[in-house]
């Protein structure tokens, strides 16, 4: 027999052990990338004690067993028996009140019962449908708060016949902020010293008063029922009159008290969770939500739903599954071994390891349901067909566990699975969700449970149904009567000079701000030329496409996939059935795409146009399609408009008839808002990695916002600021002081801050794009506000034949044209409307978040370049040089964007070797990957082995991270090799990256072979480099062995591993 092996975990501190290990926070996320460190076990001490951490279906199938291991209660739970005591879910292992209200309470919950509570569960679900419908769609809602409400409400309703109203009331009912008040300070009381509480004398009346509430109204509520006795067979009157049968005792006073607060926490708090992760989950996977909707129309129809309905929605059931496996609302379970007769030392993992009887253990269910061995690679994605009956039953023992384990599971399991059912088809079926901020990324709110943290959604009811007859049609089938007609959109009339606009509709699906900066611009041009245009994501119109009056769709791809506010509606439009339904509609579409994306460029835009023509709609003007990468997207959408929208429109116009921005300016007062979908960053630091004779690149260390989570792959958004240089030149021109206010006002088609004052140098500095080349409208316009003819001529000739030439290769904006040429006198508000709302850049982040998860690092390129203008002048990168200029303490504008498809390091890590292709700021990624790898391995961790291929200039002058890569590699975390351009004598004469792959082919083959992952990150000629070069290999390989292939059958090899084991992130 094998002899034991340590359990594996963090050092601790004196007095406080592992305290500093967890983030108050968010617990849960630091005990899983404690697991992602130390592996399947780990240990902390916490508390004085040494508790175990789980994190496999394996060692979760050993400890579910009920004859060797049994409930403990977590330090949380153990601190929340100050309030309810031996209730069902707080009493030890064998206390006499549990086993008396267990039995008592288990035929409560059966499926007659169940059934029973389904027309009051239906009441309350009904009052939030309402309550959204007469919201409309412009409202935020807050989806925990209001399935929090409907949540407590059903359980108060149908299993103590009590109406809390929380629909009818601003606030939450106090038990609420009462339950909150027990679960924080129960958490914060678990991590800290006992002698700490005793100088908190003010969270300890809180938390006594707290309690005191609790008890308060649980006390009312068995005392109305005990006056006003019922023959309901509802769970209170189960609780007050109730016999064991074994032993013929009822529950004393106090232990229908303790589990009257129990059910009313844990009837609502965990499934209100559920919900709110449920429609998260659905925004982010519209094909999920088509299925789920598509679903509920087919089953239930526009009619009521009704309890038979519920065995009916087994999609919406996977969708549940799936929710709670990778966000179980009760995100762990605390189990201990039982002494055996060996005694105390009790063996776990076949003799692996040996632990305590009575050592607590606690199973970390969001990593356990993420197990790679049973979920696979795609683990980490929500995809509900996994969890259909079928695959569902033959999932292995114990790898799903959102309820508990055993006799100590969640006995209230059928109330909530009925509840959530019917919540979510009766939504589904009345409304189309949209989120508020499509690019928000799930942040948790954790005390015991665990819920989104600032997810608000907006709800737009289907089929233009009327709130007053949608009250009606949720008791009584109205579908054969008149009331589902659709009711006319009216939009508001806009006069100019006396005459009625005509409607527009512009659609838009943007990420970085392109197309909704051109949708706006296009909103501007359609004012002048007779048109009221409507600007909205394409989300909003989902189901909901307007026929009395031309759409205009102007949308990008982002790997071939629809932008976040177009997902939905992209998703939708692929699923629509007839021929016809879209007739009557009148379109156009514009795209915009990136040509390094070869296989998906457009493959967006030209789905939605083909796809309104297949099922009916009318083309207004071809198809209209530009590329981002060639800098010349304005100016090709200005040609599109000129030349197809608006000769098939009709409405006449030219370059001055474009609508400016009305500005008022203030000179005496100042305010400034901020974007507020970035979060501010705090700089640590911020360094030059190379030496002089090459372009300069950085390394920034950044102090990440609270709540801001990243893994190793992902993206960090910045929101830049221009330069002051730039500012204070546009400041110049228009004759403007520093401390200049403009006020735009409400109501004009910009992104900029509209209706209050604020001041120029934010507007010029952090909300417009100063830089952009100018487009031939930009400069028509601008020739049009000078006086002189042959000024006049001047700047028309550089929207001529010379454009190119002038324009685009020079990169000439419109403020160096303003400057060249001073006479010309463009309104301040005409030049704003010509610049672009400001951009994010997105930067790969450079480091693990296991190396500290409140660290993030970013590393590039800093481009400072002669101006083609001018001589006098130099081409500054907006957000390069921004984040070259800040310094110590300095704060940023930042947010998180998840990388696309597989780009993270592979989640068989013992078993997936990696090799990696980078060159330049290229590194910074998987400088991030290897980090998390060290950290693994110094925990103890056998990984399988990991290659990096590193392209740069000279060993001297930018090796970046040298030192730190080289000790990296003598510790045995990865295997360098280098190609340097101006060095090649120094790695084998390769210059080139993909030069070196063919040189150590043989050896790479080989770990190929073994199941190798292949990541490549750079411009888009490494990209190409490497993939040429993977391919050659691989004819290579099959040659050697006799065959042979041709160049499409290398090609279709090719394309089957990316994806799957080939990831490529290469930038412009």
């Amino acid at each position: 027999m094998s002899v034991p092996v340590p359990v594996p975990g963090p050092p601790g501190l004196p007095l406080i052990g592992n305290l500093k290990d967890l983030d108050a926070t968010d617990g849960t996320a630091s005990l899983s990338r404690l697991a992602d460190t130390y592996g399947p076990i780990f240990k902390l001490n916490l508390g004085g004690v040494d508790r175990l951490f789980i994190s496999t279906r394996e060692l979760m199938n050993e400890v579910c067993d009920e004859k060797r291991f049994s409930k403990a209660l977590s330090s949380p739970l153990e601190q929340i028996r100050n309030g309810i005591e031996d209730g069902l879910f707080t009493a030890y292992p064998g206390e006499h009140n549990w086993e008396i209200a267990h039995r008592v309470l288990m035929p409560a919950f059966g499926p007659i019962s169940i059934k029973g509570m389904f027309d009051e569960m239906h009441d309350i679900a009904s009052q939030l449908v309402i309550k959204w419908a007469r919201f409309g769609p412009k409202e935020k809602i807050n989806v925990t708060d209001d399935f929090t409400r409907l949540t407590l409400d059903s359980i108060a309703l149908c299993a103590m016949d009590t109406r809390f109203n929380s629909f009818y009331h601003e606030d939450m009912h106090p038990f609420v902020d009462a339950m909150v008040g027990l679960l924080q300070e129960s958490g914060a009381r678990a991590r800290r010293p006992a002698v700490a509480t005793y100088f908190m004398r003010s969270a300890q009346q809180k938390y006594d008063s707290d309690i005191a509430l609790l008890r308060q109204v649980a006390k009312e509520v068995v005392a109305e029922r005990k006056a006003n006795p019922s023959d309901k067979k509802d769970l209170l009157n189960a609780m007050i009159n109730g016999r064991d049968p074994k032993t013929g005792e009822g529950l004393t006073d106090a232990s229908v008290l303790n589990n009257m607060i129990t059910f009313l926490i844990a009837g609502h708090e965990t499934t209100s969770g559920l919900l709110s992760f449920l429609f998260y989950n659905l925004l982010k996977n519209p094909a999920a939500y088509q299925a789920a909707q598509k679903q509920v129309d087919e089953v239930v129809g526009r009619g009521p739903i009704k309890v038979d309905h519920m065995s009916k929605l087994p999609y919406i059931e996977a969708c549940l599954r799936e929710t709670l496996r990778l966000t179980p609302t009760a995100p762990a379970i605390t189990l201990q071994a039982l002494p055996d007769s060996a005694g105390d030392k009790i063996s776990l993992a076949g003799g692996k390891y040996e632990i305590k009887a009575g050592q607590p253990i606690t199973c970390l269910l969001p990593k356990i349901h993420r197990d790679p061995a049973v979920y696979g690679d795609d683990a980490e994605s929500f995809i509900p067909e996994r969890m259909l009956d079928e695959p569902f039953s033959k999932l292995p023992n114990n790898s799903w566990k959102p309820f508990g384990n055993g006799m100590r599971g969640c006995i209230g399991r059928p109330f909530a699975w009925q509840e959530a059912i019917l919540t979510t088809a009766m939504l589904l079926q009345n409304f189309n969700f949209r989120f508020d901020d499509p690019s928000y990324q799930l942040h948790i709110k954790q005390t015991l449970t665990i819920k989104p943290k600032g997810f608000f959604m907006h709800a737009t009811l289907r089929e233009h149904v009327d709130p007053v007859y949608l009250e009606k049609l949720l008791h009584v089938d109205s579908s054969k009567e008149g009331q589902w007609t659709e009711k006319e959109r009216k939009i508001e009339s806009t006069v100019n000079l006396g005459e009625v606009k005509k409607p527009m509709h512009i659609l838009y699906g943007s990420n970085s701000g392109t197309c909704e900066a051109l949708a706006q611009s296009l909103a501007r041009v359609a004012s002048g030329r007779g048109f009221h245009a409507q600007v909205e994501p394409l989300d909003s119109a989902v189901g909901m496409v307007p026929k009395d009056q031309p759409v205009v769709m102007i949308a990008s791809s982002y790997e071939g996939q629809p932008p976040d506010n177009a997902a939905h509606f992209f998703e939708w439009l692929q699923n629509l059935k007839g021929e016809d339904e879209l007739e009557g509609v009148k379109y156009a579409t514009y795209g915009c795409g990136n040509h390094d994306w070869v296989s998906t460029f457009h493959r967006v835009p030209k789905l939605l146009h083909s796809g309104f023509e297949s099922h009916g709609a009318t083309q207004i003007a071809d198809l209209g399609l530009g590329d981002v990468a060639a800098g010349d997207i304005f100016n090709g959408f200005d040609k599109w408009q000129d030349e197809q929208l608006w000769p098939a429109l009709g409405g006449k116009g030219d370059a001055e008839d474009e609508s400016g921005i009305e500005i008022e300016v203030d000179t005496d007062s100042r305010r400034s808002r901020l974007r507020q979908d970035v979060k501010e960053a705090v700089v640590v630091s911020n360094q030059v990695l190379t030496a002089g004779g090459v372009p300069e690149k950085r390394h920034i260390v950044l102090q990440l916002p609270s709540g801001m989570t990243y893994k190793a792959g992902d993206y960090l958004a910045v929101l830049p600021i221009n330069n002051q240089k730039n500012i204070r030149r546009v400041l110049k021109w228009a004759n403007l002081p520093w401390d200049a206010v403009l006020t735009i006002k409400t109501g004009a088609n910009t992104t900029l801050p509209t209706g209050h004052p604020i001041s120029a140098m934010d507007v010029l500095g952090a909300y417009v794009e100063l830089s952009q080349p100018a487009t031939r409208k930009n400069v028509a316009r601008i020739a049009a506000s000078a006086a002189d003819e042959s000024v006049r001529s001047q700047i028309m000739a550089l929207a001529g034949k010379d454009f190119e030439k002038e324009i685009l290769a020079k990169r000439r904006s419109p403020l160096d044209i303003l400057e060249e040429y001073p006479s010309a006198t463009l309104p301040l508000g005409d030049f704003l409307a010509m610049l672009p709302p400001m951009r994010i850049r997105q930067y790969s982040i450079s480091s693990s978040p296991l190396a500290d998860p409140t660290i993030a690092t970013l590393t590039w390129a800093v481009l400072d370049t002669p101006s083609k203008v001018a001589d006098s002048k130099r081409y500054l990168g907006v957000a390069s040089n921004y984040l070259s200029s800040v310094e110590e303490g300095d704060r940023i504008h930042v947010a998180v964007k998840p990388s696309h498809g597989t780009f993270h390091p592979p989640n068989d890590i013992e078993n997936t070797p990696v090799i990696m292709f980078c060159a330049g700021t290229g590194l910074a990624p998987f400088r991030g990957f290897i980090q998390e790898r060290a950290m693994q391995i110094q925990a103890g961790r056998n990984l399988a082995p990991a290659y990096l291929f590193i392209g740069c200039v000279h060993p001297e002058k930018d090796a970046l991270f040298k030192d730190e890569l080289a000790q990296w590699e003598k510790d045995g975390i990865v295997q360098l090799f280098y190609a340097y351009s101006k060095a090649s004598d120094l790695s084998k004469g390769c210059r080139h990256v993909q030069d070196r792959l063919w040189a150590e082919k043989e050896s790479m083959v080989e770990v190929f072979n073994k199941g190798a992952k292949l990541y490549v990150c750079g411009s888009s000629m490494v990209g190409e480099g490497v993939a040429s070069m993977t391919k050659r290999i691989y004819q290579d390989s099959v040659e050697a062995n006799g065959g042979s292939k041709s160049d499409e059958e290398v090609e279709g090899w090719f394309q089957s591993i990316k994806g799957e084991r080939y990831a490529s992130d290469v930038f412009v």
